[in-house]
């Protein structure tokens, strides 16, 4: 996750939504899996797969350099130009050009700099501003990439409109995955009958960007998996998000694989963990929201997990790893050499609901729920 600075709510629709189009354009750049995304106007949730590292040829690297310049200068061409016979050519400047893009690739971290910058870059030039855009690096979380916990950061993360009261349904809100996925879905015949299609509002403007190159989980959240799998090249932004969905889903909430997930399974699938039993009602109004609150802060009690993923819950962005007991165990002792800790942390519980044996390796001391 990523805040614009001071908290200013800079970004509209427009700027939403060529954001929306980076997320994707830098992903298939870096070689990540967006899996979902929110895009706020004063900040930014994206849930990110790392694949395993595989060999990558002079030709992906030129196709990928290339997805950053869909509309190039003549500068640019010929910078590329020449990159092409350098690399063509196999010699010292070669294995340069090699080592300095392959440094962006696969990484959490070059992949969030990578899209803050050349967001900053655009907003800056189209608003006559200088300086910094956003207040800080970035917040991450190490997700298990399977079942329950990737499914709930998710959740989490595609519930920031309803959260901040602009829809009461997310797929109403056309600047997160689920939407995106949904109006994907719905635009080939998939979602009817689901009962999954956009308000009229909501799909217009979604149909007719998911056809280019166009996501911390809270902000930004990595996927840790024991097996990562081949990359998926991410193609349009609406097939990408729907992808997306296919594979947060593509599990039960234990890890165990399915066998067969169609798109429009996955998505229900997500509505259901979305809303709870209640598929048709809308979100919590503001008074129940601050009642669910007290709940949880004052009495310590268990609430309906649907109910709590419409609070803010710190667990999400503050957690630094999130996951199963056992998942999070296993990075105990790196957590500690990483932060230089002498004495190794402790594997907390999530409370608050019925999360399934969801746990964080770092306890939230300011109020957890909000």
């Amino acid at each position: 996750m990523s805040r614009v600075v001071g908290g200013q709510r800079l970004l509209g629709d427009r700027e939403k939504e060529v954001f929306r189009k980076m997320i994707w354009q830098v992903a298939d750049f870096c070689g990540v899996e967006v899996l979902t995304y929110c895009v706020m106007s004063n900040h930014f949730h994206v849930l990110v797969r790392v694949p395993e590292q595989a060999e990558v040829s002079d030709r992906e690297l030129l196709r990928r350099y290339r997805v950053l310049y869909p509309k190039p200068t003549k500068y640019q061409t010929a910078s590329i130009q020449v990159m092409e016979q350098e690399l063509a050519k196999d010699g010292a400047e070669a294995a340069v050009i090699r080592r300095q893009l392959l440094a962006r690739m696969g990484d959490v971290s070059e992949y969030m700099k990578t899209l803050k910058q050349r967001f900053s870059v655009w907003y800056n030039r189209t608003h006559g501003r200088f300086g910094t855009l956003w207040a800080e690096r970035f917040k991450s979380v190490l997700v298990e990439g399977k079942g329950n916990p990737l499914q709930t950061m998710a959740a989490y993360i595609d519930l920031n409109p309803v959260r901040a009261g602009l829809v009461d349904d997310p797929k109403d809100y056309r600047f997160c995955g689920y939407a995106e996925a949904v109006a994907h879905s719905t635009s080939s015949g998939q979602a009817h009958s689901a009962g999954l299609t956009n308000s009229p509002q909501a799909s217009p403007r979604l149909r007719s960007s998911s056809g280019g190159h166009s996501g911390q989980a809270h902000s930004t959240a990595s996927v840790g998996s024991p097996q990562a799998g081949s990359r998926l090249r991410q193609g349009s932004g609406g097939q990408a998000a729907l992808r997306g969905i296919r594979y947060i889903w593509g599990a039960y909430a234990d890890g165990s694989a399915r066998e067969q997930l169609s798109g429009t399974g996955a998505l229900q699938l997500h509505r259901e963990w979305i809303f709870g039993k209640w598929l048709g009602e809308p979100g919590l109004s503001e008074a129940a929201r601050q009642q669910a609150l007290k709940v949880l802060e004052e009495e310590d009690a268990i609430l309906p997990r649907a109910t709590v993923l419409r609070c803010r819950v710190r667990y999400f962005t503050d957690g630094a790893i999130l996951g199963s007991q056992e998942f999070v165990r296993g990075f105990v002792g790196a957590w500690q050499r990483e932060k230089g800790r002498k004495y190794p942390p402790k594997v907390h519980p999530l409370r608050g609901a019925d999360w399934q044996d969801l746990a964080t390796i770092q306890g939230t001391r300011k109020q957890v729920f909000g």
